[in-house]
């Protein structure tokens, strides 16, 4: 064992002060070895030469055993792996340094398209110039292991096969694969996986390719993003010929495509009237095509779910209007009584939607007021923080706020008992709606046509939705008439105040509650910050519980709502 051990050192450190890689051993070769002997062959000779030259049959064979590529391939990827740690390699450069003609050069762009078909390069097209890179995945997997196995797109299951078409689509769009390439690797994604019901139907409409490309980027939009209003310049990335993008477009928009005329594709309407520039899938496509990946996403619904197990129970305190309205409303969302009222309103012929709004200032507990109603109901939340669906894309928000609606009925559909739906700080939308002026027509349109959604969806809601809001004083009436419970939450009165202290600080005298209580008017929230930070110092420092200490704190909450609301009314 020594010897051998020995041996292998210096072989090693032989190798390393080695200068010429003729001189290294054969069985001790890796492919960078003979790429490398390979680059400095045709360099010095040209392409022809190194083809013949008999020395590199073995690194010839090694390589192309590997990779399962040609000579040329092998020659042509050498060079591109001793440019690798670039992202942009230009084909002239290889050229001149395998003593290539530009005309000849062009007669092995096969070769490099053969090289991206097996994933071993990427090419990215920029106007008229042609640039190439190798991923840092392949580079990797010959460091390790001497070959590049690509990622297995065999057998995959709905949600990879997804993912894998998202990889690829996202690759044309870099510019990175031609219409060509997709069109191979997409038909090659299908071939491999036809045990998908997804697959099998794509592949028995006997679609030309352009019109199954098309056809599959309208499935993924629509998988992925909930996407039903999907214009042309959507898919203009995906053709190389401009006059075959015009001619699909134009017959999109007569109707005469073969995706409508079969009805696999419809225009989108709005509010009875057609759009002949906006299309989506048509139902018969989406439950024909969609099936599978609509019912997993129904499986996978949960994710994005707070369970009510989860959230830890907590003593809140009101004021006792708001106790008697709050008690109210736990009571009949308790299952039970749901499922009775739901009854009694169906019979009548009413709407079953229990739409609820919760308002008042910061602090005041409306949040946390849903969590412990979910606690004790036992429903599970589905939150959404309305300011983050904002997109500064034009019509990118309205499909937000139809996907959030459309994964809460499936949440609704996948439960047993119906989860609430949160709408935290809502009042960037129930605000009185925009008059189109001072330039903001596009912007106030798009906030127009998102409050018309959400108003529509309350309208058909089967379920439970609260929204929480700070401000009510501008709230449009038809939002109002749409909300059958609506609780305010006040700042906490005296009584509750001292109940809060007392809660958050066991320790403090009930006189230090008291005057607490008197002198300064904080919300709920306001008291939970002091009593962390007094926490906080207890825990760094060791600080004893001080009434200075607490009153200093309850001056700084004051003066930072008191700044906060001279940021709000734009000082």
């Amino acid at each position: 064992m020594k010897n051998k051990k020995s041996r292998k050192f210096h072989s090693a450190v032989y190798r390393a002060g080695t200068a010429n890689r003729n001189d290294i051993p054969v069985n001790e070769k890796d492919i960078f070895d003979y790429m490398e002997l390979i680059v400095e062959s045709s360099k010095k000779s040209g392409l022809d030469k190194c083809l013949c030259d008999q020395k590199l049959k073995t690194g010839f064979d090694f390589i192309t055993a590997k990779l399962g590529i040609s000579p040329i391939q092998t020659v042509l990827f050498s060079h591109f792996m001793e440019r690798s740690a670039r992202n942009q390699i230009p084909i002239s450069e290889i050229a001149e340094s395998i003593k290539c003609s530009t005309i000849r050069i062009i007669k092995y762009m096969n070769e490099c398209e053969e090289l991206e078909k097996k994933r071993l390069i990427r090419c990215s097209r920029d106007k008229d110039t042609i640039f190439y890179r190798v991923p840092s995945d392949v580079r990797e997997s010959l460091r390790k292991n001497n070959e590049f196995r690509p990622e297995s797109i065999e057998n995959l299951d709905i949600n990879k096969f997804f993912a894998a078409l998202d990889k690829l689509l996202n690759e044309r769009q870099n510019n990175e694969l031609t219409f060509e390439t997709l069109a191979f690797e997409l038909t090659a994604l299908i071939g491999l996986n036809m045990h998908l019901e997804f697959c099998k139907k794509l592949m028995s409409f006997n679609l030309s390719k352009n019109d199954l490309i098309l056809l599959i980027y309208f499935c993924f939009l629509f998988g992925n993003n909930n996407d039903d209003n999907i214009g042309a310049h959507d898919f203009e990335f995906l053709f190389d010929d401009r006059s075959e993008f015009h001619h699909t477009s134009r017959l999109l928009s007569t109707g005469d495509h073969i995706l409508i005329v079969n009805k696999i594709m419809e225009f989108n309407n709005d509010q009875g009237y057609y759009d002949s520039e906006s299309w989506k899938l048509s139902d018969k496509a989406k439950n024909e095509l969609m099936s599978e990946l609509i019912i997993n996403k129904k499986r996978n619904v949960k994710k994005g779910i707070i369970k009510f197990d989860t959230i830890s129970r907590k003593k809140m305190f009101y004021n006792e209007r708001e106790t008697k309205e709050i008690n109210k409303l736990s009571s009949f969302l308790q299952e039970e009584n749901y499922q009775n009222i739901l009854k009694r309103l169906d019979g009548k012929g009413m709407r079953k939607g229990f739409a609820c709004l919760f308002s008042g200032g910061p602090g005041t507990g409306k949040t946390e007021t849903v969590f412990q109603i979910a606690h004790e109901t036992k429903r599970n939340i589905m939150k959404v923080d309305i300011s983050q669906l904002k997109s500064c894309w034009y019509g990118e928000s309205e499909k937000k706020v139809k996907a959030v609606f459309d994964d809460y009925r499936d949440a609704v559909d996948g439960s047993e008992i119906t989860p609430i739906l949160l709408f935290n700080e809502a009042d960037a939308v129930i605000g009185k709606r925009n008059v189109f002026l001072n330039g903001r027509g596009a912007v106030d349109q798009t906030e127009n046509t998102i409050q018309n959604i959400i108003l529509e969806e309350l309208e058909k809601l089967s379920g439970i939705l609260i929204a929480t809001t700070n401000l009510t004083q501008n709230m449009d009436s038809a939002f109002e008439r749409r909300f059958l419970y609506k609780i305010t939450f006040d700042k906490p009165s005296l009584e509750s105040r001292k109940g809060i202290w007392n809660a958050l600080l066991p320790d403090i005298t009930e006189n230090m509650a008291v005057e607490l209580s008197s002198k300064y008017d904080l919300s709920g929230g306001q008291i939970e910050n002091i009593a962390r930070k007094t926490e906080v110092d207890s825990i760094i420092n060791g600080d004893n519980l001080s009434l200075e200490t607490l009153k200093q704190y309850c001056k700084e909450e004051i003066q930072n709502s008191f700044n906060d609301k001279l940021k709000t009314i734009g000082f």
